[in-house]
């Protein structure tokens, strides 16, 4: 293990903690979630299942990096305006807090937001500040992501971690970009205390483009990867989604097997597969549907909504690119990426879901 620990905040079923663990980094997650929680512990993960408002720095002594994705469900541009109105919120609790306004007053106008999720994208700057202020040991590094709609945040935490002496960089990464068979963007933030130069990391794959031949493009980067490539199917298939349709049938997204995936999410469980000549396929199963978010093929999905789990997932090779990057690793190398493949040398007869025994994996 390098002397390095991660505590992770809305950890989810441990994306970010899977490519960790692979590079070495021990771990500990915080997350609220049952279900979730259900499925680190089955991958034998640190898991404290609680609310990160109830715990701090002080709590994990040993961790010298933070990491986080916070619910993001609050920034959505859709609707009247809520979205936009939660950005501005948001921005201007980042300044009170950077300027160390009283914590108590801080906390009471955040009770007063129109949904409390709002505030939780505020949770990794105020662990930040305390391992300052309270704990006189500032994280050595700091890896933030979430959907694009967060990035404004993610730039007014650059601008306040840059005045605390961290080096920061943050931007938009594309999944398939990294090797992940998926079309999935994140905003992604990356800070290391000192006033060495510290970079996003750099993609390895071409991005995917409709219609366009996935041989197109740099020459220097790989082609993207497809579902096919990673998914042991007989033969080659399509993908029905109603993803981003509003419920119109003929809007439903279509994505062939020789491409990569659209955004996984939630409802991954739903879309329908369909064989070349329109035949009905067996839909995802819990392991292929994790396998599109490059999770090992037998970890062990646990506990209920496991569809939702997985899609809300950060995918464990992207967050092993942006862990390298933060730390000033080398990017990985093929055979720490290929470790992904298995958690376990075999998975074992109570790894497997319920779902995956009935069908067959």
């Amino acid at each position: 293990m390098h002397p390095v620990q991660i505590v992770d905040l809305f950890a989810g079923p441990g994306g970010l903690d899977v490519a960790a663990e692979k590079l070495g980094i021990a771990t500990a997650g915080v997350e609220w979630d049952p279900a979730a929680c259900t499925t680190r512990r089955a991958a034998g993960l640190a898991t404290w299942e609680g609310d990160v408002r109830l715990y701090g720095p002080s709590a994990f002594p040993n961790a010298d990096v933070l990491a986080g994705g916070p619910p993001c469900q609050t920034f959505t541009v859709a609707g009247a305006g809520a979205g936009r109105r939660a950005l501005d919120e948001v921005l201007t609790f980042v300044d009170r807090m950077v300027a160390r306004e009283d914590p108590e007053e801080v906390a009471k106008d955040l009770s007063k937001l129109e949904d409390e999720r709002t505030g939780l994208v505020l949770e990794p700057l105020r662990w930040a500040l305390e391992a300052i202020d309270k704990q006189d040991k500032p994280y050595r590094a700091i890896v933030l992501e979430q959907v694009p709609a967060v990035l404004p945040v993610w730039e007014a935490y650059a601008k306040a971690f840059q005045g605390e002496g961290y080096s920061v960089d943050c931007g938009l990464l594309r999944t398939e970009a990294f090797g992940v068979p998926q079309t999935r963007k994140r905003a992604v933030l990356i800070a290391r205390m000192g006033s060495g130069s510290v970079q996003l990391p750099s993609p390895t794959h071409r991005t995917y483009r409709k219609g366009v031949p996935r041989e197109s493009g740099d020459a220097e980067l790989k082609p993207w990867v497809t579902m096919g490539e990673v998914l042991d199917r007989d033969s080659g298939f399509l993908v029905i989604s109603n993803y981003g349709t509003g419920g119109d049938p003929k809007a439903r997204g279509r994505r062939g097997s020789w491409e990569p995936s659209a955004t996984v999410t939630g409802k991954i469980s739903r879309n329908r597969v369909v064989g070349m000549h329109g035949e009905e396929l067996a839909r995802f199963t819990s392991s292929e549907a994790g396998r599109l978010q490059t999770f090992p093929t037998d970890y062990p999905w646990s506990g209920r909504d496991i569809a939702q789990q997985i899609g809300n997932a950060v995918p464990p090779r992207l967050a092993m690119h942006v862990l390298s990057a933060a730390f000033g690793w080398a990017p990985p190398s093929d055979e720490m990426l290929n470790s992904l493949r298995a958690w376990k040398d075999a998975p074992s007869e109570e790894q497997l879901t319920t779902q995956d025994k009935a069908e067959g994996v």
